[in-house]
Parts: structure tokens; sequence; C-alpha cells
């Protein structure tokens, strides 16, 4: 196991308080910058779901806070949703709110605390250090993004035109654009983990434990 960047930045604070309250104030960064990035949309005349930088943005937060609290930053993210505040892409044509998750993007944004976990899953086990792991880490949970979008569209939103016109809906027209942003979005961890100089290595079981 490896420090996650989040991890190694409070592992030295003052107290127990103080360190809980950096990383829940880091949680909700992630949080408000996947909502900001969400509002960066695109719509396609051809295809209900908009061009966004949302996973990219879910993916490298999830390697900055390691699984469980990337996690939790998307199901925050999810959570506000669909209380109905405006944390989801602009639309006129999809629905608002809750109705959103019932909606043709609505497998999207339902992978996105999976593919946190498993983005952060790896970067927890030293993913996030080099670039070309990084990649790796970031394609598994783009992966999960893409598979939960495509399977919603096929078999939920649009069941009626088949799961070929879901793939033409859902994914063909992102894979090549987001594998580019993703290959650029890979380079943001270990870039940072270079930058700070802070060591990789784990903390102790005392330390991880408080």
């Amino acid at each position: 196991m490896h420090s996650t960047f989040l991890t190694a930045m409070t592992t030295h604070a003052d107290s127990r308080a103080q360190r809980i309250a950096e990383r829940a104030a880091a949680v909700a960064f992630i949080t408000v910058l996947t909502a900001t990035s969400a509002q960066i949309s695109v719509p396609l005349p051809f295809t209900p779901v908009p061009l966004t930088f949302q996973a990219m943005v879910v993916l490298v937060g999830a390697a900055a806070l390691g699984a469980r609290l990337g996690m939790i930053s998307q199901l925050l993210y999810l959570a506000l949703g669909i209380a109905g505040l405006p944390v989801f892409a602009a639309s006129a044509s999809l629905p608002p709110g809750a109705l959103r998750l019932l909606g043709p993007t609505g497998g999207y944004l339902m992978a996105y605390p999976l593919a946190a976990f498993v983005a952060g899953w790896l970067a927890e086990r030293g993913f996030d250090r080099r670039y070309l792991t990084a990649v790796l880490a970031m394609v598994c949970g783009l992966a999960i993004v893409f598979a939960g979008g495509v399977l919603w569209l096929g078999f939920v939103a649009q069941a009626s035109r088949g799961f070929s016109a879901a793939l033409a809906a859902g994914f063909y027209p992102f894979v090549v654009e987001d594998l580019v942003k993703l290959l650029i979005a890979a380079g943001v961890m270990p870039g940072l983990w270079r930058l700070t100089g802070i060591s990789g290595r784990s903390p102790s079981r005392t330390s991880a434990q408080r």
C-alpha cells in the first residue's frame, strides 16, 4: 500500500481534528470541481449525451483522495444533484434533479462513484506515481464510466433502440476525445508528486489508525 496524495499532505497535521477537517475539505473540493466541470458541456445534435470534462475530474480527484474518499466525493455530488441543486450539466432536453439519473445520461453519473473507487484503489497501490501506470488506472476508471453509460442507454433509457444504437450514441462519439483528455490528465498526479517532493512511503500502522 502507498499513501495517497491527500494522505501524504495531511499526515503531519497538528491534530486528528485538523487532519479530518483537511480531508473533508478536500472531498468537498473535488465534489465542487465535479459540479463545476459539468457546466462546461457541449451538446451534440446526434446524441443526448453532452461533451463534458467530468470524467477526468472524477478520476484525477479519486487518484488524489483514494478509493473511499474518492467514492464519497462522487456520492456527495450525486446527492446534491438529487436534492435539486444545479450541479448536473445544464441541458434543455435532459431532466433536472433526481430525474436526471433516470434519463439517458444517468448511467454515466451513477458509474462515477465506482469509477472513483477503482481509480483511487489503484492510486493507493502506487499507480498515480508514474505516467504510464496513471494512464492505466484512469483507463480502468473511464471504462467503468463508459460501461455504466452505454449499458444504461442500451437497456434502460433507450432500450427499444438496441445496444448498437447505445454504442453509437454514448461511446463512439466520445471515446477518442476522452482518451486524448485522459492522456493529458494522467500527467497531473505524477507531476504533483514530483513537484511537491512528498515521500511516497506508506504511513505507519499507528498513523493510519488515527
